[in-house]
């Protein structure tokens, strides 16, 4: 796995507010499975607060957590590589806030 990237903090300020003109406010709820390996990768978001795991599936029935994210990491980067597809799998580990960004 890659270190996480702190988006906002990284971008000077110019350019982070205008990314944050398209950003559009999100809740995920506990145990919420925000997308699935192999589905259409077509958003981005920045962890406000929470934590989401990135899981893979070992069996139909069972899925292991391979790295979590936490505030100011960037979650969904499938999408900007072909075939634009998930990799992993996400979901909330606790009550998640965050910015949501159409790829």
């Amino acid at each position: 796995m890659t270190k996480a990237i702190k988006l906002l903090t990284a971008l000077p300020l110019p350019q982070r507010a205008r990314l944050m003109e398209l950003a559009q406010e999100v809740v995920f709820p506990e145990d919420h499975r925000i997308f699935e390996a192999g589905g259409r990768a077509d958003r981005f978001w920045v962890v406000r607060s929470g934590a989401v795991s990135l899981t893979q599936r070992v069996t139909s029935l069972q899925r292991v957590t391979v790295a979590s994210l936490g505030v100011g990491d960037l979650l969904g980067w499938s999408w900007l590589f072909p075939p634009y597809e998930w990799d992993f799998g996400a979901e909330a580990f606790s009550p998640v806030r965050a910015y949501e960004f159409e790829a």
